[in-house]
Formats: structure tokens, C-alpha cells, sequence
């Protein structure tokens, strides 16, 4: 019988969590903050040239045109629910942590970073439902924003320079 429920439990587990992008939620130390943000620009990069895609192609008839605007819908569905999925499970559940609202400073910036999170995850829901180019510039925006409260100055000048040098 426990078997079962152990069966029942990790399944809902793997349902939940979309599988093959789940994170394990242990202190590993193999993802980087850095390249989060890397993967989620590149998806509102991809979001904002399927828009694009998107309407340029709603204007032929032919059987072609329709297939490729389909697989672009697709596309655009599928990372705006990765970009969500990276706010929600990397930032909003392992890298933002609540702040006591006695400690005045870190509690502002706290609810700043999740408003961000939250914003960041409603224009993701947005650029799903909508053709409007303004969504993934929002985003893009919002990004940036939510970057450098993340890093802060500091730090973000740091990681440029570093990354810079790589490449």
C-alpha cells in the first residue's frame, strides 16, 4: 500500500513539475542565477519573433504558410510556459526568500523582487494570449528591472565584466 501512495505522490510530483524541467530543490550548486537569466532572455526572444512570425504569416492562404503559423503559435505556448516555469520554480521557490518584515530594508526590496516575479509571470501569460509585440518588450524590460535588484550593482557589474571576458 505504501508503494502505491509513494507511486501516486511522485507522479503528481513529475505532473506538477513538467519533468523534464524539474529542479531538484536540494542545496547542488550546479545552476548559475546567470544563466537563468541568459535562458529566459533568449525565451522572450523567441516569444517576440514568433509574434512576429505570427503575423507576417496570418496574411497567406496557403497550405504551407498555415502549417509554419501553427508551429509558431506552438512555440510561443510552449516558452512563455518555460519562461513562467523558471519564475516560479527557480526564483519564486528556491531563489527568493521571505524577509521578516521587521528588517525594514531587506522586506522592501523582498516584495519588490516578487512583484517583479509575479509581473514577469503575468506578460508571460499575456504574450500566450495576445499577438502584441509590446508584451515581450515588457518583459524584456521587467527582466532587466529584475535582474539588477537581484544582482545589485555591484555584482551585475561584476558578472558583465566576467562574462564579457569569456566571450
Amino acid at each position: 500500500m505504501k508503494k502505491y501512495f509513494v507511486g501516486i505522490a511522485l507522479t503528481a510530483v513529475l505532473a506538477f513539475t513538467g519533468g523534464s524541467y524539474a529542479h531538484c530543490e536540494v542545496p547542488c550548486g550546479i545552476y548559475h542565477d546567470k544563466t537563468r537569466f541568459d535562458m529566459l532572455m533568449e525565451d522572450i526572444d523567441t516569444m517576440e519573433k514568433a509574434v512576429f512570425q505570427i503575423t507576417e504569416l496570418s496574411e497567406k492562404n496557403d497550405p504551407l504558410s498555415k502549417n509554419q503559423l501553427v508551429r509558431w503559435v506552438i512555440t510561443k505556448e510552449k516558452h512563455a510556459e518555460k519562461f513562467q516555469h523558471v519564475i516560479w520554480q527557480y526564483f519564486l521557490t528556491q531563489r527568493v526568500k521571505p524577509v521578516k518584515p521587521e528588517d525594514e530594508q531587506n522586506y522592501y526590496i523582498y516584495l519588490k523582487k516578487v512583484e517583479l516575479l509575479h509581473k514577469l509571470s503575468f506578460f508571460a501569460m499575456k504574450v500566450k494570449q495576445t499577438v502584441d509585440p509590446k508584451y515581450p518588450k515588457k518583459l524584456r524590460k521587467l527582466l532587466k528591472e529584475f535582474e539588477n535588484l537581484y544582482f545589485g550593482k555591484k555584482e551585475k557589474e561584476h558578472l558583465e565584466k566576467h562574462h564579457d571576458h569569456h566571450h
